[in-house]
């Protein structure tokens, strides 16, 4: 009788350890918000709303994000929460905020730091560059399995290589620290292209995490560069924007979203997509 009952336990714990755990990613540079005209924030914000809506991503990692332009996104995104802190701290400057389903996730924790020598002190810079930059992290828990995962974002210099090679790998070594087992997932702009960069090999073949791109059985879009200009779309498969997973299941599918058929560009980047299955 006792095994009996020991064995129901563990049938009714299975299911929630073991269940596959899918979520859509998406990573998405916003291009901070601007009254001057053209592409001004008042005009970009309705597309990019409905953009975001139509693609309902789980989980969002998003760059260059002001603290009123944030805002605005939740005010035009309910079914979301999200994190986030300004690279100079508090309210002030760029954020990598996380957006994640509010119906779907619970946080668990969440952190910040600083692509630096001083990683946790607020705004700190090094390395060379005119822009302070950071990385945010939040752990979520799905709500119906209770299987928590990690997505973490960051953007990168866009002018200084030796910044860029530090900071993959001060986040190689930072996620070095997260247990083996929890699945993650790290997005962000990264400036640099990959496949064709010091700080793509760093994270990929050091770190030991996957870039869904390349791991996805179809790609839409797959020539598309990643930054546009606001310009019309370039097709040099020049990709700066990247999806990376640490020991995915399977990659269901990915892509690049283009603006085909909207008034207005949304942003000066086009997010990216990746299905994952952990």
């Amino acid at each position: 009788m006792k095994r009996l009952i020991l064995l129901l336990g563990l049938v009714a714990v299975l299911p929630a350890a073991a269940a596959p755990l899918v979520l859509k990613v998406m990573t998405y540079n916003l291009r901070y918000a601007s009254t001057q005209s053209p592409h001004a924030w008042p005009d970009r914000r309705p597309v990019m709303r409905d953009l975001l809506a139509r693609e309902a991503p789980d989980v969002i990692g998003t760059q260059e994000g002001l603290y009123g332009q944030l805002r605005d996104l939740a005010a035009d995104l309910p079914d979301y929460e999200w994190i986030g802190l300004g690279r100079a701290g508090g309210s002030a400057d760029e954020f990598t905020a996380i957006f994640f389903r509010r119906d779907r996730f619970e946080p668990v924790a969440f952190d910040h730091f600083w692509l630096s020598d001083t990683p946790q002190v607020i705004g700190s810079i090094t390395w060379g560059p005119k822009y302070r930059r950071m990385a945010s992290w939040v752990r979520l828990r799905d709500k119906a399995t209770g299987r928590e995962f990690e997505v973490w974002n960051t953007h990168f210099d866009h002018e200084v290589e030796v910044a860029r090679q530090k900071s993959a790998a001060l986040i190689r070594d930072r996620l070095a620290q997260v247990d083996a087992a929890t699945p993650l997932v790290l997005v962000g702009d990264f400036n640099c292209t990959a496949g064709a960069s010091r700080a793509h090999e760093i994270l990929t073949r050091e770190a030991g995490l996957t870039d869904t791109w390349d791991a996805a059985p179809a790609r839409a879009n797959a020539d598309l560069n990643t930054f546009n200009g606001f310009n019309p779309p370039a097709h040099a498969g020049e990709r700066i924007d990247w999806i990376l997973a640490r020991r995915p299941a399977a990659v269901e599918a990915a892509g690049i979203v283009d603006y085909t058929g909207l008034p207005q560009f949304p942003s000066d980047h086009f997010p990216v997509t990746a299905t994952v299955r952990f």
